[in-house]
């Protein structure tokens, strides 16, 4: 199928945007890598009556540290995210984590914006806002606010943009943990994942794990944070009976319902073997390996 009629519309800059949006209302619909919108035009699931691309609005596609926190624009590529030297050098785990996006083709379109706004419970860069804490700036006719991305990501693509609005950046607080991981587990490669866990922590000078962020994403209808299992963790050593002690402790914490894919019962599994598998390979990347 072909998407159905539309009227296209180019900006060339966020208040023309903002103003498109206002004008149109419900009727307009963003698009900037088309990674999710795209397929929902060609099988008509979305029918807008106006498409407004937002690819010219460079200001929005920008990775910078500013005070204490890694600011990035919402036009943003996975591929720029993937390779920036600043998010390599302060938030490696959301790195790795884009890398892992779909195929290359995907990575090179898709916009971090796009995947919160699309919100996907199996999708990797809301799982990762929401564990380390990421705020969303959002601009519309109100002017501008600022949303913690647990409470924008509100259920399976179900956000807080309300119309006329746009998402334009995401901020992480800086620093986090030098320990990090991420882990997914999907049947082919390229395809979301059935389970993804994310973490990172330091660790004291007696081993002890400290300010430990863990996430999981594909269990809920939203990426879950799962902070009494932080604080279980805090001040422990990070030793194997620990790793699975908090392994066990998270399978027990969620609730994954059955679906077309995979019983429930499969995806807990899964959950905790991955937490097993992301704790050691934080540690062994400490020791250099």
């Amino acid at each position: 199928m072909k998407p159905a009629p539309f009227t296209y519309h180019r900006p060339a800059s966020l208040a023309e945007a903002l103003a498109l949006l206002r004008t149109h209302g419900p009727a307009a619909k963003p698009i900037a890598g088309g990674q999710s919108l795209g397929p929902m035009l060609n099988m008509r699931l979305a029918r807008p009556g106006h498409l407004i691309d937002l690819n010219d609005l460079i200001e929005l596609d920008r990775v910078r540290v500013k005070d204490d926190m890694l600011e990035i624009g919402a036009l943003t590529r996975h591929h720029r995210l993937a390779n920036a030297p600043e998010v390599q050098r302060s938030l490696p785990l959301l790195g790795a984590a884009a890398a892992s996006i779909g195929h290359y083709a995907i990575r090179q379109r898709g916009t971090i914006g796009g995947s919160l706004a699309h919100a996907d419970p199996a999708a990797q860069l809301p799982l990762i806002a929401v564990t380390l804490g990421a705020t969303l700036v959002i601009s519309g006719p109100a002017g501008t606010r600022e949303v913690a991305a647990a409470d924008f990501l509100q259920s399976i693509m179900t956000v807080d943009l309300r119309d006329g609005e746009l998402i334009t950046a995401l901020r992480f607080p800086l620093p986090v943990g030098d320990r990090w991981a991420f882990k997914a587990f999907s049947r082919r490669h390229g395809d979301f994942a059935l389970v993804s866990v994310a973490l990172s922590f330091a660790r004291d000078a007696e081993g002890k794990i400290d300010a430990l962020r863990l996430g999981l994403g594909g269990v809920d209808t939203v990426p879950l944070r799962l902070p009494e299992i932080e604080a279980r963790a805090q001040g422990r050593l990070a030793d194997e009976d620990t790793i699975r002690d908090l392994a066990a402790a998270t399978a027990a914490a969620i609730a994954p319902e059955d679906s077309e894919q995979v019983p429930g019962v499969y995806r807990r599994e899964l959950a905790e073997t991955l937490v097993i598998r992301a704790f050691q390979s934080a540690l062994t990347r400490e020791e250099g390996a």
